[in-house]
């Protein structure tokens, strides 16, 4: 599996969406967008790592799915789940943990 570049990184941190509910990690994406290249080139590490051992971490195999309703709260039949990943599973290109 090929690995990320850190050129690579900041092109996926860049297309990270702002102002979306973190996961279990409760690292939101405006945190790893406004960290320096010392902290990108390190979380480029982890997902490098990753890739290589073509093993997940447990938190990127967890996701919370928060229930979205579309007019009355109380009503489940009324609703869709929305799946909220951890922001590192989103940089990773091909991720291993998928499937």
């Amino acid at each position: 599996m090929s690995e990320l570049s850190v050129c690579g990184f900041e092109v996926a941190v860049e297309k990270l969406k702002r102002h979306k509910s973190p996961c279990i990690d409760q690292i939101p994406a405006e945190l790893i967008k406004a960290g320096d290249r010392t902290i990108h080139s390190e979380i480029c590490k982890l997902i490098n790592s990753v890739l290589n051992k073509e093993e997940c971490l447990g938190e990127w195999k967890e996701l919370i799915i928060a229930p979205i309703f579309k007019s009355v709260k109380t009503d489940f039949s009324n609703c869709r789940g929305n799946s909220l990943f951890s922001t590192a599973y989103k940089i990773c290109p091909t991720c291993c943990c998928q499937g």
